[in-house]
């Protein structure tokens, strides 16, 4: 099976579906011109026979006799105009009489019973059709009529037919040309598509296609794969900058670690003094630890479907859980906690993921809340969503800087607040199991005020 081109296949199917239209219509004209021409020549044939039946006269011997000179006269003597040939017969089917234009040739007197009788035949090579009746004196025949016709009216039908035999190829394949030079022009824009995406590599992915200017469906095409190289370009950029940035985060503790080991080998310490390095880089090892678990909980959520184990999550008793894990926290920090709940709230999620959600949210709260401030955790139900609501009046965060928290390894001003210790992954986590769950997280805060972070969950 040879290979087509794209183009080529969409010329080729319209021709297909053109040539099979073409073709019935072709049929049914030249059927219909057939059948008429056809049934013209038959009802000229009964017309003349009629004629000439009108011409007999029979007498009382059952002898009929013929106005020779009537019939004679109706131009029977041109082979070239319309010829009509006529002959005559006795009841012993012996020749009585004919038309001159016969000349020194007759019909055929066909051997039926039928009254009426269209016989196709030559004469001369003339192609003609005859009709033959009986002549009858009430119920005895008498004598025969045969009328004959040239068919030359059929001549135009056979021109007809050749002329749509050899015109018929022709105009599918200027049709098939035509068809090709459209749909190359529709095609264009797949032409660009395959143009630009061959330009398009993992180091290369800001070309874009150019839109079409009818917005139809290769416009929609080409706008998808804009949109698609889009979000590619966007997560090859955040995948470099998590990586460059995971990098960083690693290479910093270790360098500390082995910085502070190596000052401790130079020379002999106190112990004192030892026991406070290690002590050190234990510290360091545990935040080494933390922000690995924290990464390699980011890179399972990333790729993470949506196979989620759904069941019923008592929010209340995952508030009060958090609430009490950070309690030495908020006894340092002398930290007021208003959890106070009208209700008991239920929902449909997973236990799990909401559980690192909330905790993550209630951490952040408690960890940049000013000493003797306040943390508030409120639960309610409104337009049918279970609405949470986790506030801290701490330090706040910045108008330029709320675009860009939810983003890996991001902290605000962290050369301003040294004593906050983080890892700039707990709200990546947070974003990201939000979207896993379709839940709605939205932050307002001002600095020096607090803020504020709401979880819709339908």
């Amino acid at each position: 099976m040879f290979s087509l081109s794209y183009k080529n296949r969409i010329a080729f199917n319209y021709i297909m579906s053109t040539a099979l239209l073409i073709a019935v219509v072709f049929f049914i004209i030249y059927q219909v011109i057939h059948f008429s021409v056809d049934k013209h020549i038959d009802e000229e044939l009964k017309v003349e026979l009629q004629k000439h039946l009108d011409d007999v006269s029979i007498d009382s011997n059952d002898t009929y006799l013929i106005r020779v000179d009537q019939w004679r006269a109706r131009e029977h003597n041109s082979i070239s105009v319309n010829p009509v040939f006529v002959q005559f017969y006795d009841n012993n089917k012996k020749l009585i009489d004919k038309s001159p234009n016969l000349k020194n040739s007759n019909l055929t007197l066909l051997d039926v019973s039928d009254e009426v009788h269209f016989k196709e035949s030559k004469l001369n090579t003339i192609p003609i059709r005859q009709i033959q009746t009986s002549i009858k004196n009430q119920e005895n025949v008498v004598g025969y009529l045969v009328i004959a016709m040239s068919l030359d009216d059929f001549e135009i039908v056979y021109v007809l037919r050749k002329i749509m035999l050899l015109t018929y190829p022709l105009i599918l394949i200027v049709l098939f040309l035509i068809a090709r030079f459209f749909a190359g022009r529709s095609i264009r824009p797949v032409t660009n598509i395959i143009e630009t995406s061959s330009q398009i590599t993992k180091d290369n992915l800001s070309a874009r296609i150019g839109m079409p200017t009818n917005k139809d469906e290769l416009f929609v095409l080409s706008k998808t794969i804009n949109d698609l190289l889009d979000r590619m370009e966007d997560t090859v950029a955040r995948e470099k900058q998590f990586t460059s940035d995971a990098s960083h985060e690693l290479r910093t503790p270790l360098a500390i670690i082995k910085g502070t080991l190596e000052v401790l080998v130079r020379k002999p310490r106190e112990k004192q003094e030892y026991e406070e390095k290690i002590n050190f880089c234990v510290n360091e090892v545990n935040r080494l630890n933390h922000l690995i678990d924290e990464l390699l909980l980011l890179a399972r959520f990333e790729n993470q479907k949506q196979n989620n184990k759904i069941e019923s999550v008592y929010l209340n008793a995952i508030v009060l859980d958090s609430l009490s894990r950070y309690s030495e926290k908020i006894k340092d920090n002398d930290l007021v906690i208003n959890s106070q709940f009208d209700n008991d709230y239920y929902i449909q999620s997973d236990y799990y993921l909401m559980s690192i959600i909330i905790n993550n949210l209630i951490s952040n709260a408690i960890k940049y809340s000013k000493p003797k401030g306040t943390v508030s955790v409120n639960l309610k139900t409104e337009n049918k969503q279970t609405i949470l609501n986790i506030s801290d009046d701490g330090i706040g965060i910045a108008k330029d800087d709320l675009a860009k928290i939810f983003n890996s390894f991001y902290r605000a001003n962290p050369t301003l607040n040294t004593a906050i210790k983080g890892t700039g992954l707990g709200l990546s986590i947070v974003k990201r199991l939000c979207d896993l769950l379709n839940i709605s997280v939205v932050v307002s805060s001002s600095e020096n005020v607090g803020t504020t972070f709401e979880l819709r969950i339908s």
